[in-house]
């Protein structure tokens, strides 16, 4: 890919924001983290109360890329053929032979909508996680490959535990980012219920293609890191973990640390930061600003935490504080 191609390439990545501000109002870094998430090959996790839009700006996003887009309302009775697809008996009406044919789920697409997947039994969601990781589907013996390229955004709603199946954490894991979703400000509260209760909104073009994508996903990848900063990243993961850790607030509030997925998730997300931001080098910030949906999923807390009200956000920001910088982040 030559310069110009690059060029041509980012210059969409801007445009394709700027259409999901005809939409959804304020949530800036929210929509970004998804993009940034799209941009990593990574699938993400959209939680936060009812009634903050989490289904439409996930909506709104497919609609900006001109990609096949299924919505799956997630429930107590959803079965894992509901998701991936179930064989269906057919006949053959020029020989009357009968045979079995696979009918595609909803999971055969670009971006899924898995909405409120908290709300559906382990065994469904342990078919839509297989889906996410391996990018197939297996059934009757036979693998069926997904379209490419392939993202799930799920949304979960964290106020019901009542009739809810909480994700396991290692199941969190599988997720590149764990994007929580806030309250408006009061500008923005105003003007989401003046749009909201008038026009009908504008119509969404879309920008981006899947080659774009897959060739925005191969362009991350190329993005520099210094060596500095992987010592940095690999220091930060390390110190998560109370087995290892010098730092008080790990051993005090900590059961488990992150794993090696969590700096390959901060290395790459890094770079998509970077990339938005038009740069091919990563820089301590585009760290700092993915750091805590990066990394939020993947510390598990223990009781005295729970009681003293430390979120794992927390953690993650006295880790950074706690770790030596690199001297010279960018070589």
């Amino acid at each position: 890919m030559n310069t110009k191609d690059i060029e041509q390439l980012l210059q969409k990545l801007p445009a394709a924001t700027a259409e999901i501000s005809k939409v959804i109002v304020g949530q800036q870094q929210v929509m970004e983290e998804m993009l940034i998430s799209l941009l990593a090959g990574g699938h993400c996790i959209l939680e936060g109360v009812p009634g903050l839009a989490k289904t439409l700006m996930v909506s709104t996003l497919a609609k900006t890329l001109d990609l096949d887009f299924h919505r799956v309302q997630f429930t107590p009775d959803l079965m894992p053929s509901d998701i991936i697809g179930t064989e269906i008996l057919e006949e053959d009406h020029a020989t009357g032979k009968r045979f079995f044919k696979f009918q595609k789920g909803p999971v055969f697409t670009n971006v899924l909508l898995a909405d409120e997947i908290n709300r559906t039994p382990p065994k469904t969601q342990a078919a839509l996680l297989e889906a996410m990781q391996e990018h197939a589907v297996s059934y009757g013996g036979a693998r069926h490959v997904l379209d490419e390229p392939f993202f799930v955004l799920a949304t979960q709603n964290p106020v019901e535990q009542a009739g809810t199946y909480p994700l396991p954490e290692a199941q969190l894991d599988r997720f590149l980012l764990f994007i929580r979703v806030g309250y408006p400000s009061v500008d923005e509260e105003m003007d989401i219920i003046g749009r909201t209760t008038g026009a009908p909104p504008a119509e969404v073009q879309r920008v981006l293609d899947g080659e774009d994508m897959i060739a925005l996903q191969a362009l991350v990848r190329e993005v520099d890191i210094a060596e500095p900063l992987l010592r940095f990243v690999t220091d930060v993961i390390r110190a998560t973990r109370p087995q290892e850790s010098g730092l008080k607030a790990v051993q005090d509030y900590l059961r488990w640390g992150a794993g090696p997925r969590a700096g390959q998730a901060l290395v790459l997300c890094a770079k998509a930061h970077a990339v938005l931001r038009g740069r091919f080098a990563v820089t301590l910030e585009d760290l700092r600003a993915i750091a805590p949906s990066a990394l939020r999923h993947r510390l598990l807390l223990n009781f005295q935490a729970e009681a003293d009200g430390v979120s794992t956000d927390d953690i993650v920001d006295q880790v950074f504080a706690g770790v030596p910088e690199p001297a010279s982040p960018i070589s």
